[in-house]
């Protein structure tokens, strides 16, 4: 499964060389239906071929257009490792597929800027967190959410001991390890005898040189921003005997470790299992959070002081100025319309036009886009039962001409 960093979203956000093609569609994983993942994806681009007509694009220029994304239809081995859902996003110079642990409805767009509002769940607030399972033979990364969880594709990351200490002489290896004939398990705890002069100082000091190694290596599947610092803040649960998880906290610096473990050797536990005991770790902490953020807008609200609105118009306008600090936007809601870039007034159409963006959408990824929080979540969810609620870093001090409430243009 393939990683989506804050930085590529916000690279994406910033995007606006159109035509930009958002491709969103569920994905089996397993059985005879994993045949049908490369036709649902031959029969989106047929629509979009012929929408890119419908807009004067030549024959050569489309063809050009879709041949990476024809290209991976044809590509067997990238449909034999699926999540629950595939995103695509498409450009002259933009090709990014991302097999994701959500389970999209088939949508796609064409636009002249990317649709990105059905993937921040993964990204907001209560979205998604990692499990990194931990072992000295075999480490795991796994993306969950509540309802899903994928394998992340660890690349050159070292994931062995072995692997990331270079070890030639295979007994080395083997009178450390705890399942070896030179060791024991008795509890969690891992007791160390026999054969060789490594004392458990030293054993300890191999452990912590992999889990450093290994840390480097997650920080770059992950994702950095320039300056070092973590872009995308998704929570990390470790699974592990419980004598590796304290020398992984002194080896790395994510500083999203969840303090609460899942002890037991995760060698021995499927996925699913890994996401059950996880997700009871993560379900408390990010409902509550959620609730707690539900709560302040509530009572913002209920005061005159402008720090909440249900206004589209209003928080469109604040997003694009980075004034929301965080928002509620549902999924599979659309607002169709636009923002005038001279007056900054919105206008909402009952009916999708020619130049028309998802407001929703819209004001979400420009909250995320200036390090807002962004909660993506099922309409009912939305405090104050309306299509959108933020609250805002601060209050308007004044308002530009032309800057009322959103409305609809043919009461303009």
């Amino acid at each position: 499964m393939s990683l989506v960093s804050k930085s590529e979203i916000k690279q994406l956000i910033r995007h606006h060389d159109g035509p930009c093609v958002s491709i969103f569609m569920p994905t089996n994983r397993v059985g005879p239906e994993v045949l049908q993942n490369p036709i649902r994806l031959k029969n989106l681009l047929n629509e979009i071929e012929k929408e890119l007509r419908e807009r004067d694009f030549d024959t050569h220029s489309i063809d050009e257009f879709l041949k990476p994304a024809q290209e991976l239809v044809l590509e067997n081995s990238y449909w034999q490792h699926q999540s629950d859902g595939l995103a695509i996003f498409l450009s002259n110079d933009i090709f990014l597929p991302y097999r994701l642990p959500l389970e999209f409805e088939q949508f796609h767009l064409v636009s002249d800027q990317f649709y990105l509002k059905p993937i921040l769940p993964l990204l907001s607030g209560d979205g998604s967190f990692y499990i990194l399972a931990l072992s000295q033979k075999d480490v795991r990364l796994l993306l969950a959410t509540h309802y899903s969880v994928g394998q992340v594709d660890l690349h050159d990351v070292p994931q062995s001991l072995a692997e990331a200490l270079n070890f030639e002489d295979p007994e080395v290896i083997s009178r450390w390890h705890p399942t070896s004939k030179t060791g024991m398990v008795i509890g969690q705890r891992a007791v160390f005898h026999g054969q060789g002069s490594d004392t458990m100082e030293e054993h300890k000091d191999h452990i912590l040189r992999y889990f450093e190694k290994l840390d480097d290596g997650l920080r770059e599947v992950i994702g950095e921003d320039g300056a070092g610092g973590r872009t995308d803040g998704v929570p990390m649960v470790l699974a592990g005997v419980d004598y590796l998880m304290p020398i992984y906290r002194e080896a790395s610096e994510y500083d999203k470790l969840v303090d609460q473990e899942v002890v037991g050797n995760p060698e021995n536990m499927r996925p699913e299992e890994l996401h059950q005991k996880a997700w009871e770790i993560m379900q408390p902490r990010l409902e509550r959070a959620r609730e707690e953020a539900a709560n302040q807008y509530r009572e913002f609200f209920g005061r005159d002081e402008g720090l909440a609105s249900a206004d589209i118009g209003e928080i469109v306008r604040a997003a694009f100025f980075g004034r929301v600090d965080t928002i509620f936007v549902p999924l599979k809601l659309h607002r169709w319309g636009k923002m005038n870039p001279d007056s900054y007034e919105v206008y909402l159409h009952d009916e999708r036009q020619p130049g028309d963006e998802d407001l929703l959408e819209f004001a979400a990824a420009h909250t995320f886009l200036n390090d807002g929080t962004v909660y993506a979540v099922q309409p009912d969810l939305v405090p104050g039962g309306g299509p959108l609620a933020a609250t805002f870093r601060y209050a308007q001090e004044a308002v530009r001409p032309g800057q009322g409430n959103a409305q609809r243009e043919n009461a303009v």
